[in-house]
């Protein structure tokens, strides 16, 4: 018997992983401060040659998550703001449970993270969630 996890229990995001990370790369930028990112700065953030970037980028512009004229920067939409705070805030909340709660290093964590925001599902993200509330870390003196 082959194990086929049901798709209801999975992320709601219609996004594909490598969407979800180029969107919530811009969106750290964003978070920074930055009025939008040039295609080269984002191929080199996600280690991709700027021909990947430049598909990337026009995969979400097609679904309304960025806006962007050719060799100009790349700015999100609040389409594409939603979308990467809800990442990021996947990305950010696995991470501290990983590290709070398993005593796992930052860089594992933040790996293993990364590649979790995109598969978890909606119920087992929000119990992570909720243990993380519940169980505040204690600060050490």
């Amino acid at each position: 018997m082959v194990y086929k996890p049901e798709t209801s229990g999975r992320s709601s995001s219609s996004y594909t992983e490598s969407v979800e990370d180029y969107i919530e790369e811009i969106y750290v930028n964003y978070r920074k401060g930055n009025e939008g990112v040039r295609i080269t700065d984002l191929a080199e953030a996600m280690s991709v040659t700027k021909a990947s970037a430049t598909d990337a980028v026009k995969k979400m512009k097609e679904r309304g998550l960025v806006k962007h004229e050719r060799y100009g920067r790349i700015y999100i939409t609040e389409e594409g703001l939603e979308t990467a705070k809800r990442v990021y805030d996947r990305h950010v909340t696995i991470t501290k449970f990983f590290e709070e709660a398993l005593n796992v290093s930052p860089v594992v964590a933040e790996n293993d993270a990364c590649g979790i925001e995109h598969i978890i599902s909606e119920e087992t993200f929000g119990q992570m969630k909720k243990f993380m509330k519940d169980h505040p870390k204690k600060s050490e003196a």
